[in-house]
């Protein structure tokens, strides 16, 4: 029978603790996610969406084409305001152009005649005149032909002012401005009712992948409302959370390594931001190691062709560029 030996338990106990003593602790990192800021985008207008060129799962390049809504309106109302401005630069050009040529026509003719009539009245003074100094004539005959030769000069004289008043604008200045200032008017409708028609077909912002589309075609879009979300690469970024403690070691652009499941290599990343207020322990967190009350929310933005490894909601594994050394050293 084989005796219990106190001292034997003592020296396993002993031995154990030295073996825990000579084993390095874990290099120390946090927990986190992935998470994607979505490009939600929407037109400015409504309309029923006629075409979706996208689908789930797609990756677009920038200025691809991604959906159309009806614009039936919009180019109605495009018609219009080119209407608009037509019928205000007729109306602007004529308070400018004056009277017709014909109208002036007609004024050149009755003024000649009336030259020519002023003409004979002189021609006949001047007749009077000498029956006049040879006593042939009495002198009201001779007052006669004066009042008719200053009647016909006086004639010729308001033809010639109707002339010049033809030639000049049909409308006062005040009138020209005001027909200048409605083709204005009309011309930033008319680019208003362009850019309406314009946002009722979008394209992509950035190259990204379609996350999600919101609406089916036929359906009708609220203006404002987005049919589609992206997700361009440099928007995936690392979120994870420091106990208080820890955060005074963290600075904006220093650089970290993300580890994850099927990822491969390890993401280099650089934290891009450190949040000013303290919260509780998420509920939901990715590690059973983290029991510190309170934390801080640090983001980190890996390089754009190191983010098409990682998928948002997939959980990570974050270390500083020292607890790596700490890790890899024998």
């Amino acid at each position: 029978m084989t005796r219990f030996d106190p001292r034997s338990i003592g020296a396993t106990a002993a031995l154990a603790l030295l073996l825990t003593g000579c084993q390095k602790p874990p290099p120390a990192g946090w927990s986190g996610y992935v998470e994607g800021d979505y490009v939600l985008v929407a037109a400015p207008v409504a309309g029923t969406l006629t075409k979706l060129a996208v689908r789930c799962g797609q990756t677009v390049a920038t200025g691809a084409a991604l959906f159309t809504l009806d614009d039936v309106s919009a180019r109605a109302a495009n018609d219009e305001a080119q209407a608009r401005v037509t019928a205000a630069q007729a109306q602007a050009d004529n308070g400018r152009s004056g009277q017709r040529t014909p109208q002036l026509a007609v004024t050149q003719a009755q003024l000649a005649q009336a030259q020519a009539a002023a003409q004979r009245a002189d021609t006949e003074l001047q007749r009077q005149q000498q029956l006049v100094t040879q006593n042939f004539i009495s002198r009201s005959r001779l007052d006669d032909a004066v009042t008719a030769a200053r009647q016909a000069h006086d004639h010729v004289a308001e033809l010639q002012a109707a002339l010049r008043s033809g030639e000049l604008p049909a409308a006062r200045p005040e009138e020209l401005k005001a027909a200048q200032a409605n083709t204005e008017a009309a011309k930033q409708a008319l680019a208003q009712a362009a850019w309406r028609a314009q946002q009722a077909r979008q394209s992509a912002p950035a190259a990204g992948l379609v996350a999600d589309t919101f609406f089916r075609e036929g359906e009708y879009v609220p203006a404002g409302q987005p049919v589609l979300s992206l997700l361009p690469p440099e928007r995936r970024k690392a979120r994870f959370y420091v106990p208080e403690a820890e955060l005074g070691g963290l600075r904006v652009g220093q650089a970290v390594s993300l580890g994850c499941d099927g990822c491969g290599a390890p993401i280099a990343a650089r934290i891009s931001y450190l949040s000013p207020q303290a919260e509780y322990t998420p509920p939901v967190i990715y590690s059973n190691a983290q029991r510190a009350k309170l934390v801080f929310l640090v983001e980190a933005v890996p390089a754009a062709a190191d983010a098409l490894r990682l998928q948002p909601g997939q959980p990570l594994d974050v270390r500083t560029g020292s607890a790596l050394r700490a890790a890899s050293a024998p």
